[in-house]
């Protein structure tokens, strides 16, 4: 999933996050069919797994 229309955007999510084979950010949460359908459909959606993550907070847990 590329887009996630979060609660603080996808650019401050701890889940989104670039993969070098399709060269692009994605969330790396496993949304359900349901889940998916609301992403794709809402143009609010609400992702239950957003987790606020600082750049800080994103570099430490690549290390």
């Amino acid at each position: 999933m590329e887009r996630k229309r979060a609660r603080g955007g996808c650019d401050s999510c701890l889940y989104y996050e670039y993969d070098e084979e399709y060269e692009t950010y994605v969330c790396q949460m496993d949304l359900d069919e349901d889940e998916m359908a609301h992403f794709l459909l809402e143009e609010h959606f609400a992702c239950p797994y957003y987790r606020f993550g600082d750049e800080y907070t994103i570099v430490r847990k690549q290390m």
